[in-house]
């Protein structure tokens, strides 16, 4: 055997081997349930049957000429070699389909298109043994023969089909993924190209080898994709899917379970493996869809593609997912009831791209939900949440927000005491936004601090006017977001910008809702001690609405208590709402509060509150909320 043979039967062995390596690697990742998955077997089981092909034919050569049986084997493995080669391109083609998460093609008529040059190939192939078009042997030795010409330009057009379909699906496509493929070209491509330019080289199944190797290390191994220690695939990889089978118009059902008392399993035990629930979970829903497409979004959340894109289909699934959550699950010894939300949508109908499928899984459920599963113009609250945060960015570019301002009044004499800043939400698209929406929202996406601020800076700018001191306002009530108060060098920024405008810190009257101060009491009594030693006053609004109300104000050094309108209202209807009323105002008193009560509406309601003898009064029997410039002559014409 000369080296010319051994170098072949080297390059042919390499490049069995690589595709041995990726097999069994593919095997040991247990990446074999995805249809990209199958087809990529298929890909580099062809590389290596048609390496152990070639290597029987390199080393059969010496004897082709002296042996009848030889002869025989070198053509028999010609011919499977062409047989099985003349189908790796066109396989590729769907390979690349379904990793852009195109999955089928769009018509019969694009199909007939794609299979005709294959099966034109494959025909020249299988009829060669009689038609010699492809190749044939002069004095035992292989030439070619135009129709081999032919199975090459087939080979180009499903490479450049490919190539086409992937710069189409570009932006569906990770940076490594991308690269990937493009490697896989190029690498191919070269290959077959030498071997063209020279039969000697016999480097084409190497290269395919190798290319191959490469795919699967980058796009078959998807280890970004995937929590490791649950198996679940992550939100990386729903961002990457969804976007592939949005860009590429493919019908996918997109059902969104979400846990909503989760912290009812955070409680009730100390499991060693916080893992547990959403593995638990994940093989329940592995009975309804496929693994990969079962995304773990957030804690509790899981996100379901149904990749057939039948509404109906979608709708039973989520009945199913549904009805196992009337029933405990076991997580090791414990047994819990856990409560679930289902929502079903579709994309791209309206789904229009991954960010809407995360607000599906990020937003909270609303409150009072009577149903357990949601669809159509029930979530159409997703959308109007989707709304009013473009609303909430478009309100700092477009100058949508406007601070009003709702006077307060002394009790005794009904003169102007002071006023609460409100923001406002003028959008130009959807109109006047209430704060009771977009306030939460702003909260859960870090607006908030935002918005809090451009609230002060107009209060200072207001009280650095000099109008509220000529108009004899003591203060004016600002809403503080104890999400910002919780933050490091709170108290310095504070400072900082009421130091920018250089005015009396005393003006100011910080207002905190006590529900929510209740998350941590510690830090937020240092944050107000050290505020209220700079100057500034502290007030808790909305007194009597959560749970916590005694342990805020021994904790917290409020200056005022603003009592809820809710206490006020049930005094004057029922005797049980008057003695909690009463009750309140005594036990505020004795703890050396001054007391604001707020929806006052009538003149019954501040006869009823100026025989309890509280400080000052708020509510639309004076004024509603309006903007600074009618709040200036409301005050003016309260001088007269």
């Amino acid at each position: 055997m000369n080296s010319v043979n051994m170098a072949h039967i080297a390059l042919h062995v390499s490049a069995l081997l690589v595709s041995i390596t990726s097999i069994v690697f593919t095997l040991i990742q247990q990446r074999t349930d995805k249809i990209q998955n199958k087809i990529y077997i298929v890909l580099i089981s062809i590389v290596g049957f048609n390496s152990v092909t070639q290597i029987i034919n390199s080393a059969m050569q010496p004897l082709v000429h002296s042996s009848d049986g030889a002869y025989l084997v070198v053509r028999v493995c010609d011919y499977l070699y062409f047989t099985f080669h003349a189908a790796l391109c066109p396989m590729f083609l769907v390979y690349v389909y379904s990793v852009c998460g195109i999955g089928k093609f769009s018509d019969l008529k694009r199909r007939l298109s794609y299979s005709l040059l294959f099966i034109v190939s494959e025909l020249l192939i299988l009829l060669n043994p009689l038609l010699h078009w492809v190749y044939r042997y002069e004095d035992r030795a292989f030439t070619r023969s135009w129709g081999e010409s032919l199975i090459y330009i087939a080979a180009v057009f499903y490479l450049g089909v490919s190539l086409f379909r992937l710069l189409f699906s570009w932006n569906a496509l990770t940076a490594k993924r991308r690269l990937a493929l493009i490697y896989f070209f190029v690498i191919v491509i070269a290959g077959v190209v030498l071997q063209l330019v020279n039969m000697d080289l016999k480097c084409e199944l190497f290269t395919e080898a190798l290319a191959l190797l490469g795919v699967m290390t980058s796009i078959e191994s998807e280890d970004d994709r995937i929590d490791i220690d649950t198996g679940i695939y992550n939100r990386k990889a729903l961002q990457t899917d969804l976007t592939s089978y949005i860009l590429n118009k493919r019908p996918v059902g997109v059902i969104c379970v979400k846990i909503t008392n989760l912290e009812l399993f955070e409680r009730t035990a100390n499991f060693e493996n916080p893992d547990i629930l959403p593995t638990v979970v994940a093989a329940f829903l592995r009975t309804l869809v496929p693994r990969y497409c079962i995304y773990n979004t957030n804690p509790g959340t899981f996100i379901l593609t149904e990749t057939d894109g039948e509404p109906a289909r979608s709708m039973k699934i989520a009945e199913i997912i549904s009805r196992r959550f009337d029933h405990t699950w076991h997580f090791g010894e414990n047994e819990l009831l856990l409560n679930a939300v289902v929502m079903t949508s579709s994309a791209p109908e309206r789904i229009k791209s991954a960010n809407d499928a995360f607000y599906m899984a990020d937003s909270p459920v609303p409150a009072n939900l009577d149903k357990k599963i949601l669809t159509g113009r029930d979530l159409d609250y997703l959308m109007r949440r989707a709304a009013v945060e473009n609303a909430l960015a478009r309100g700092f570019e477009e100058g949508g927000f406007e601070v009003y301002y709702q006077p307060t009044y002394s009790l005794t004499d009904r003169k102007l005491h002071g006023a609460e800043a409100l923001i406002r939400l003028h959008d130009s698209l959807l109109g006047n936004i209430f704060p009771d929406e977009f306030i939460p929202i702003a909260e859960q996406n870090g607006l908030i601090d935002d918005i809090d601020d451009f609230v002060l800076r107009e209060v200072c700018s207001f009280i650095k006017s000099g109008v509220p001191a000529s108009l004899g306002i003591e203060s004016i009530n600002v809403n503080l977001s104890v999400i910002e108060c919780m933050q490091p060098g709170f108290v310095k920024h504070i400072n900082d910008i009421t130091e920018e405008y250089d005015i009396d810190k005393n003006m100011i009257n910080f207002e905190i809702t006590e529900s929510i101060a209740a998350s941590n009491y510690e830090v937020l009594s240092k944050v107000v001690k050290a505020l209220k030693d700079d100057g500034f006053h502290f007030s808790m609004d909305d007194y009597g609405t959560g749970y916590s109300n005694m342990r805020a104000i021994f904790m917290l050094d409020f200056d005022v208590v603003k009592i809820d309108k809710s206490i006020l209202w049930s005094a004057e209807e029922s005797e049980l709402g008057r003695i909690i009323l009463e009750s309140s105002v005594h036990m505020i008193k004795q703890m050396h509060r001054k007391i604001l009560v707020e929806g006052v509406e009538t003149e019954n309601q501040i006869e009823l509150l100026k025989a309890l003898a509280v400080d000052y009064l708020q509510g639309y029997f004076f004024s509603k909320p309006v903007p600074k410039a009618d709040f200036i002559i409301i005050a003016k014409a309260g001088r007269k």
